[in-house]
């Protein structure tokens, strides 16, 4: 992704001067409202990059800790986001994905159908004991490991979702092999789950998952358990999501059941 890099000289005349920073409330909310509106309007766009703190300083005659001040609370916000060593940016907006609820497909591919290119951070990954969660949800007899893969996934380089997947030892034996596609290792174990039963739930993002999505603390989520199971109905992977509520939509196709005298089909459970 390229950056473009604004040098103060070229913003417009009214932006970021000591006139345009009006209304009520403190100076750093001015600011921060100021910079949203030039944002709104289309006088700075995503991906572009604001002045130094010190240049906005001296031209909206505030302090740099107000200035910074303002930033950060846009930072918080999602609305910006920085870069060690290269600025601070305002954050593209994200297009809205929507992924079917009636096909059993991995991320990856689901990001592949749409052109989106797939990125995935590891946050975890080996062998463990497993939690009570894990024993019970993957029907574990005692002194059985777990198989963690944990991940922050991206499409075209923004975080998308945070994926916690738990596998049976037997799925996958070195999750180490795990690369961009968990169900591409688990077809070569011939354990690629061939159904599974999702449960999809509203919550809000503590402040560690909202760093990863790089969205404020307290952003809406959907987070989603996942059991997947082979052919033979044995439970193979469990695993919770959790998505991005600004930039996720998860889509079904419903069906009338049979009515008298005509032939529907039935809508899966």
């Amino acid at each position: 992704m390229r950056w473009s890099a604004w040098k103060v000289t070229e913003l417009p005349v009214s932006l970021f001067t000591r006139e345009a920073v009006t209304g009520g409330g403190p100076r750093y909310v001015q600011l921060k409202r100021l910079i949203e509106a030039a944002i709104r309007d289309g006088a700075i766009k995503p991906g572009d990059a604001l002045p130094p703190e010190r240049d906005i300083a001296a031209r909206v005659a505030l302090s740099r800790v107000t200035v910074r001040r303002a930033v950060q609370e846009l930072v918080r916000e999602g609305v910006l986001f920085q870069r060690q060593g290269s600025g601070t940016f305002i954050k593209p907006r994200l297009g809205r994905v929507e992924q079917s609820l009636t096909a059993l497909t991995s991320f990856t591919e689901d990001m592949a159908l749409r052109g989106i290119g797939v990125e995935s951070v590891f946050l975890d990954r080996g062998l463990y004991q497993p939690s009570p969660e894990e024993f019970i949800a993957l029907g574990l007899t005692s002194g059985q490991s777990v198989a963690r893969v944990w991940r922050l996934r991206l499409g075209n380089q923004e975080p998308l979702a945070i994926e916690r997947a738990s596998l049976r030892v037997e799925a996958l034996p070195d999750p180490g092999v795990v690369g961009t596609s968990l169900y591409k290792a688990l077809e070569a174990t011939g354990m690629r789950p061939v159904r599974a039963i999702q449960r999809i739930s509203a919550g809000l993002l503590g402040k560690a998952d909202a760093a990863l999505l790089g969205v404020a603390a307290g952003s809406a989520s959907l987070n989603i358990a996942r059991s997947s199971y082979l052919a033979s109905g044995k439970i193979v992977e469990f695993t919770r999501s959790i998505y991005r509520a600004d930039a996720y939509d998860f889509v079904a196709e419903l069906r009338l059941t049979g009515t008298p005298g005509e032939n529907h089909p039935q809508t899966p459970a």
